[in-house]
Protein backbone atom coordinates (compact mmCIF):
# COMPACT_ATOMS: atom_id res chain seq x y z
CA UNK A 1 0.00 0.00 0.00
CA UNK A 2 1.42 3.37 -0.96
CA UNK A 3 -0.96 6.10 -0.34
CA UNK A 4 -4.33 6.98 1.28
CA UNK A 5 -8.15 10.40 1.98
CA UNK A 6 -9.99 10.63 5.23
CA UNK A 7 -13.03 8.60 6.20
CA UNK A 8 -15.91 9.43 8.52
CA UNK A 9 -16.23 8.43 12.17
CA UNK A 10 -19.27 6.28 11.45
CA UNK A 11 -17.18 4.01 9.27
CA UNK A 12 -14.60 3.75 12.05
CA UNK A 13 -17.29 2.73 14.54
CA UNK A 14 -18.68 0.19 12.10
CA UNK A 15 -15.25 -1.25 11.39
CA UNK A 16 -14.41 -1.60 15.06
CA UNK A 17 -17.76 -3.27 15.66
CA UNK A 18 -17.01 -5.75 12.86
CA UNK A 19 -13.75 -6.70 14.52
CA UNK A 20 -15.20 -6.88 18.03
CA UNK A 21 -18.13 -9.00 16.87
CA UNK A 22 -16.17 -11.33 14.62
CA UNK A 23 -16.39 -14.04 17.28
CA UNK A 24 -20.19 -14.00 17.02
CA UNK A 25 -20.21 -15.56 13.54
CA UNK A 26 -22.52 -18.63 13.55
CA UNK A 27 -21.05 -22.07 13.04
CA UNK A 28 -23.26 -22.46 9.97
CA UNK A 29 -21.04 -20.02 8.09
CA UNK A 30 -18.69 -21.43 5.48
CA UNK A 31 -15.40 -20.21 6.97
CA UNK A 32 -12.99 -22.96 7.88
CA UNK A 33 -9.83 -20.87 8.00
CA UNK A 34 -9.42 -17.69 10.05
CA UNK A 35 -6.50 -15.38 10.63
CA UNK A 36 -6.83 -13.25 13.78
CA UNK A 37 -4.66 -10.14 14.03
CA UNK A 38 -4.62 -8.46 17.43
CA UNK A 39 -3.35 -4.98 18.21
CA UNK A 40 -2.83 -4.23 21.91
CA UNK A 41 -3.98 -0.63 21.29
CA UNK A 42 -5.38 1.27 18.33
CA UNK A 43 -2.19 3.29 17.95
CA UNK A 44 0.15 0.31 18.18
CA UNK A 45 2.28 -0.46 15.13
CA UNK A 46 3.04 -3.98 16.41
CA UNK A 47 0.76 -6.82 17.46
CA UNK A 48 0.25 -10.54 16.94
CA UNK A 49 -1.14 -12.82 14.24
CA UNK A 50 -2.60 -16.30 14.82
CA UNK A 51 -4.17 -18.68 12.31
CA UNK A 52 -7.02 -21.08 13.06
CA UNK A 53 -8.58 -24.05 11.26
CA UNK A 54 -12.12 -25.22 11.99
CA UNK A 55 -12.05 -28.94 12.82
CA UNK A 56 -15.23 -30.77 13.87
CA UNK A 57 -16.92 -27.46 14.64
CA UNK A 58 -14.10 -26.09 16.78
CA UNK A 59 -11.33 -23.64 15.95
CA UNK A 60 -7.85 -25.14 16.35
CA UNK A 61 -4.68 -23.05 16.33
CA UNK A 62 -2.38 -23.68 13.37
CA UNK A 63 0.29 -20.98 13.58
CA UNK A 64 1.20 -18.34 16.10
CA UNK A 65 0.88 -16.13 17.83
CA UNK A 66 3.63 -14.48 15.84
CA UNK A 67 4.70 -10.85 15.60
CA UNK A 68 2.73 -8.72 13.14
CA UNK A 69 3.65 -5.23 11.99
CA UNK A 70 0.94 -2.66 11.15
CA UNK A 71 0.81 0.81 9.68
CA UNK A 72 2.81 3.39 11.61
CA UNK A 73 -0.47 4.91 12.87
CA UNK A 74 -1.71 1.55 14.14
CA UNK A 75 -5.12 0.15 13.21
CA UNK A 76 -8.46 1.81 12.55
CA UNK A 77 -10.44 3.29 9.68
CA UNK A 78 -8.81 2.83 6.27
CA UNK A 79 -8.04 5.99 4.30
CA UNK A 80 -5.93 6.87 1.29
CA UNK A 81 -2.61 8.54 2.12
CA UNK A 82 -2.92 7.45 5.78
CA UNK A 83 -0.60 4.68 6.97
CA UNK A 84 -3.18 2.87 9.11
CA UNK A 85 -4.16 -0.80 8.91
CA UNK A 86 -7.92 -1.36 8.45
CA UNK A 87 -9.92 -2.99 11.24
CA UNK A 88 -12.67 -5.46 10.43
CA UNK A 89 -13.19 -8.94 9.00
CA UNK A 90 -12.26 -9.38 5.36
CA UNK A 91 -11.82 -12.17 2.79
CA UNK A 92 -8.41 -12.98 1.40
CA UNK A 93 -7.99 -12.72 -2.36
CA UNK A 94 -5.19 -12.73 -4.91
CA UNK A 95 -1.83 -14.05 -3.74
CA UNK A 96 1.44 -13.16 -5.42
CA UNK A 97 5.15 -12.91 -4.85
CA UNK A 98 8.52 -12.15 -6.35
CA UNK A 99 9.30 -15.79 -5.58
CA UNK A 100 7.67 -18.78 -7.32
CA UNK A 101 4.45 -20.20 -5.91
CA UNK A 102 5.44 -21.77 -2.56
CA UNK A 103 2.62 -24.30 -2.82
CA UNK A 104 -0.44 -22.23 -2.03
CA UNK A 105 -3.86 -23.16 -3.36
CA UNK A 106 -4.82 -19.50 -3.54
CA UNK A 107 -4.71 -17.87 -6.99
CA UNK A 108 -1.06 -16.87 -7.32
CA UNK A 109 1.14 -15.03 -9.80
CA UNK A 110 4.90 -14.52 -9.73
CA UNK A 111 5.49 -10.77 -9.85
CA UNK A 112 7.80 -9.08 -12.37
CA UNK A 113 8.60 -5.42 -12.92
CA UNK A 114 5.45 -5.28 -15.09
CA UNK A 115 3.11 -5.98 -12.16
CA UNK A 116 1.51 -2.99 -10.42
CA UNK A 117 -1.16 -2.26 -7.84
CA UNK A 118 -3.02 0.90 -8.85
CA UNK A 119 -3.71 3.23 -5.90
CA UNK A 120 -4.67 6.36 -7.85
CA UNK A 121 -8.15 7.45 -6.70
CA UNK A 122 -8.81 9.00 -10.12
CA UNK A 123 -7.86 5.89 -12.07
CA UNK A 124 -10.44 3.46 -13.55
CA UNK A 125 -8.26 0.60 -12.27
CA UNK A 126 -8.02 1.92 -8.70
CA UNK A 127 -7.33 -0.89 -6.21
CA UNK A 128 -6.65 -3.52 -8.85
CA UNK A 129 -3.67 -5.45 -10.17
CA UNK A 130 -2.43 -4.13 -13.51
CA UNK A 131 0.11 -5.93 -15.68
CA UNK A 132 1.88 -3.53 -18.05
CA UNK A 133 5.35 -2.28 -18.88
CA UNK A 134 4.19 1.19 -17.84
CA UNK A 135 0.99 2.34 -16.11
CA UNK A 136 -0.88 5.59 -16.63
CA UNK A 137 -1.38 6.29 -12.95
CA UNK A 138 -0.27 8.98 -10.53
CA UNK A 139 -0.03 6.48 -7.67
CA UNK A 140 0.86 2.88 -8.48
CA UNK A 141 3.05 0.45 -6.58
CA UNK A 142 5.37 -1.82 -8.52
CA UNK A 143 5.02 -5.23 -6.89
CA UNK A 144 8.50 -6.33 -7.89
CA UNK A 145 10.49 -3.16 -7.33
CA UNK A 146 9.02 -2.76 -3.82
CA UNK A 147 11.48 -5.42 -2.73
CA UNK A 148 11.54 -8.45 -0.45
CA UNK A 149 8.37 -7.48 1.43
CA UNK A 150 6.54 -8.85 -1.61
CA UNK A 151 8.47 -12.08 -1.91
CA UNK A 152 5.18 -13.55 -0.63
CA UNK A 153 1.89 -11.70 -0.21
CA UNK A 154 -1.89 -12.06 -0.32
CA UNK A 155 -4.55 -9.40 -0.75
CA UNK A 156 -6.62 -8.38 2.27
CA UNK A 157 -9.77 -7.58 0.30
CA UNK A 158 -11.01 -4.74 2.51
CA UNK A 159 -12.34 -2.53 -0.30
CA UNK A 160 -13.79 -4.83 -2.99
CA UNK A 161 -16.14 -2.08 -4.19
CA UNK A 162 -13.00 -0.01 -4.93
CA UNK A 163 -14.43 3.11 -3.29
CA UNK A 164 -11.90 5.96 -3.66
CA UNK A 165 -10.77 7.19 -0.27
CA UNK A 166 -11.10 3.86 1.53
CA UNK A 167 -7.52 2.93 0.63
CA UNK A 168 -6.03 0.47 -1.82
CA UNK A 169 -3.36 -2.19 -1.87
CA UNK A 170 -3.74 -3.69 1.60
CA UNK A 171 -1.81 -6.96 1.83
CA UNK A 172 -0.58 -9.56 4.26
CA UNK A 173 3.10 -9.72 3.32
CA UNK A 174 6.67 -10.29 4.53
CA UNK A 175 7.94 -7.96 7.26
CA UNK A 176 11.07 -5.87 6.95
CA UNK A 177 10.96 -5.04 10.66
CA UNK A 178 9.47 -1.58 10.15
CA UNK A 179 5.87 -0.29 10.26
CA UNK A 180 3.94 -0.87 7.03
CA UNK A 181 2.04 1.56 4.81
CA UNK A 182 -1.21 0.10 6.17
CA UNK A 183 -0.69 -3.59 5.54
CA UNK A 184 -0.09 -6.50 7.95
CA UNK A 185 3.43 -7.95 7.81
CA UNK A 186 4.88 -11.10 9.39
CA UNK A 187 8.16 -13.02 9.19
CA UNK A 188 9.20 -14.50 5.86
CA UNK A 189 9.01 -18.13 7.00
CA UNK A 190 5.65 -17.50 8.67
CA UNK A 191 4.29 -15.83 5.54
CA UNK A 192 5.37 -18.75 3.41
CA UNK A 193 3.70 -21.16 5.85
CA UNK A 194 0.47 -19.14 5.81
CA UNK A 195 0.34 -19.25 2.03
CA UNK A 196 0.95 -23.01 2.01
CA UNK A 197 -1.92 -23.42 4.48
CA UNK A 198 -4.47 -21.15 2.81
CA UNK A 199 -7.14 -22.83 0.70
CA UNK A 200 -9.84 -20.84 -1.14
CA UNK A 201 -12.21 -23.79 -0.74
CA UNK A 202 -12.06 -23.14 3.02
CA UNK A 203 -13.26 -19.51 2.57
CA UNK A 204 -10.36 -17.96 4.50
CA UNK A 205 -10.88 -14.62 6.20
CA UNK A 206 -8.81 -12.27 8.31
CA UNK A 207 -10.02 -10.33 11.34
CA UNK A 208 -8.02 -7.30 12.46
CA UNK A 209 -8.90 -5.53 15.69
CA UNK A 210 -7.91 -4.25 19.10
CA UNK A 211 -7.88 -6.55 22.12
CA UNK A 212 -8.95 -9.68 20.25
CA UNK A 213 -8.49 -12.75 22.41
CA UNK A 214 -8.23 -16.14 20.79
CA UNK A 215 -10.25 -17.80 18.07
CA UNK A 216 -13.76 -16.86 16.94
CA UNK A 217 -16.50 -18.46 19.00
CA UNK A 218 -18.57 -21.30 17.58
CA UNK A 219 -22.26 -21.94 18.28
Amino acid sequence: MLGKLGIGPLLLIAAVAMADNAAAQPESDTRAQMIVVNAPAANSAVGELTTYQRVDGRWEKVLGPTRADFGELGVGAPADDVFRTPVGTFPLGQAFGREPNPGTRMPYFQATDEDWWDEDVDSPTYNTHVRAAEIDSEDAENLYDSGAIYDYAVLIDHNPERVPGRSAGIFLHVSDGDPTWGCVAIGRDEMRSVLQWLDPAQHPQITIGVGLDGAPATN
